[in-house]
């Protein structure tokens, strides 16, 4: 029998929080179930992810495989929504989460789709101790306004990252407008997440995560706003951070 994870005593991640997304495990990959804005979410995520890294890395972001080779870690990766894109652009995916249920979902999907990608029971603080290596690619994908203390679990994160390496993070702005649109629309109006999703509180301003990440060596070389049109029912990226926004980072 399994045992149940437990986190150092110093963890950055949140019982609570665990909990909560333990709760919604086997909805992962239901692209109508309590998961669907990620679903909708993901190509916009994605093609940020591709572009930058590629370009950083000096790769045609068009090729077929434009990760080929490059090792990528997926931190708070959930049921493998992003690892498995990943893999599939050629990456070599490591995928962590503080959530049992979600690994274990995860595994079976990936190898129900044929993809050899790493699934570890993990926190980035403790993952770091047994890591095989620093990553060429680590991406914190809408985690870090869910962690315990944001600035150790950029540290964190920052220290699974080599020299040069590139860092994606995607979160939520700690604005009036997010108070408006991503918590009281998204989760009580249009009931696109369910309510208790997010703590309008541990949303994280883009100075905040420079700051933190500056700490840590990383460097922001560039972020964009996630912008929702809902004539087209479709996101895009641009320069409105007041809501959802990416943070692509190198490490000096």
């Amino acid at each position: 029998m399994a045992h149940e994870y437990r986190p150092s005593a110093a963890s950055t991640a949140s019982p609570e929080e665990i909990a909560r997304f333990s709760g919604l495990a086997d909805a992962w990959w239901d692209p109508d179930g309590d998961f669907k804005p990620l679903h909708h979410l993901n190509p916009t995520r994605l093609g940020y992810i591709r572009d930058s890294v590629a370009g950083h890395f000096g790769r045609d972001p068009l090729a077929d495989r434009p990760l080929d080779g490059l090792t990528l870690l997926d931190i708070g990766c959930g049921g493998g929504l992003l690892s498995e894109p990943m893999a599939r652009l050629g990456a070599r995916v490591t995928g962590i989460d503080a959530g049992e249920k979600s690994i274990a979902v995860a595994r079976v999907h990936a190898e129900q789709s044929g993809l050899a990608i790493d699934y570890r029971h993990a926190v980035p603080e403790d993952f770091a101790a047994t890591a095989p290596s620093r990553y060429d690619v680590v991406l914190a994908m809408d985690v870090v306004e869910h962690v315990a203390d944001l600035d150790a679990f950029l540290a964190a994160a920052a220290g699974l990252l080599r020299p040069g390496g590139a860092m994606v993070i995607s979160t939520v702005n700690r604005t009036l407008k997010s108070l408006a649109l991503a918590k009281v629309a998204a989760e009580y109006v249009l009931r696109w997440l369910p309510v208790g999703t997010h703590d309008w509180r541990k949303f994280v301003r883009p100075s905040q995560l420079a700051d933190g990440l500056g700490a840590a060596g990383v460097a922001i070389a560039d972020l964009k706003g996630m912008i929702y049109n809902p004539l087209a029912d479709r996101w895009s990226y641009g320069p409105d951070l007041a809501v959802n926004y990416l943070a692509f980072g190198v490490r000096a």
